[in-house]
């Protein structure tokens, strides 16, 4: 070999040797990748080493939790009546009515009317705790999965799209014989017979059961979504130590 390609043999040896020097030191000197990538990603699923089965469980167990809360907290008296963002107030169809009757001096009526309401909807309410457990019982993994990584009332919206229809059925027949024993329909039309006894006055007719069913499905699945919240932010909510290993920081 002549001198000249024997230097520039040693060069690109050099060169080389190089390279390899500042490609180690450059992995050495650096964080894990992989770690910081996946840490990057900030995977609920993956918090604290959890299982996946883990996981499950503690959703249910929110669930389960915070469902058994709201009956309760809604089944209670007054747990609808005076808790003003839940109470079921007048339809709308009818609330020009009860101004009107009101002004007439019959506030008393409107009155009763309005808390027989809620009563009855206080009264339906333990029926429903059967079927939030069954529905909690039914949760798969990718539906589990998709509300861990959702919103604060990621359960609580998922639990509303799956069961609404079934416990509408079960609950508007109770309600309406809640409304019965409770004397609703007849608050009802003692109230309406006060008005339409006024001069000129008529009034739509509106169907009670599906009214007070609906505003008492919102009430409870509002309280629902508000335990939710708690569970997940609050630690003196996680009552079991399923829920403190799951949901803890």
């Amino acid at each position: 070999m002549s001198p000249i390609k024997e230097e520039e043999a040693m060069k690109k040896s050099l060169s080389l040797s190089v390279l390899i020097i500042f490609a180690f030191a450059a992995v050495s000197q650096a964080a894990d990748p992989l770690g910081d990538f996946m840490k990057g990603l900030k995977i609920p699923a993956i918090k604290g080493g959890l299982d996946n089965d883990t996981i499950v469980s503690g959703l249910k167990e929110a669930l389960t939790v915070g469902t058994g809360k709201a009956v309760t907290s809604v089944s209670a008296l007054d747990g609808y009546f005076t808790n003003q963002i839940i109470k079921i107030l007048m339809p709308e169809k009818i609330q020009k009515v009860a101004d009107l009757a009101a002004k007439f001096g019959y506030q008393k009526q409107v009155d009763e009317f309005v808390l027989s309401m809620n009563r009855a909807a206080e009264k339906a309410a333990p029926q429903a705790k059967d079927y939030f457990v069954g529905a909690i019982k039914e949760m798969s993994f990718e539906d589990a999965k998709k509300i861990w990584q959702g919103s604060e009332t990621a359960a609580t919206e998922y639990f509303k799209t799956k069961t609404s229809d079934k416990l509408y059925a079960a609950f508007k027949p109770i309600v309406s014989k809640s409304m019965d024993d409770v004397g609703t329909t007849r608050a009802y039309k003692e109230m309406m017979g006060k008005f339409t006894s006024i001069p000129f006055m008529s009034a739509e007719s509106i169907d009670l059961d599906h009214h007070v069913t609906n505003k008492g499905l919102d009430g409870l699945f509002y309280m629902v979504g508000q335990e939710e919240k708690s569970i997940r932010t609050n630690p003196t909510a996680r009552t079991t130590d399923l829920l403190k290993k799951v949901f803890g920081k």
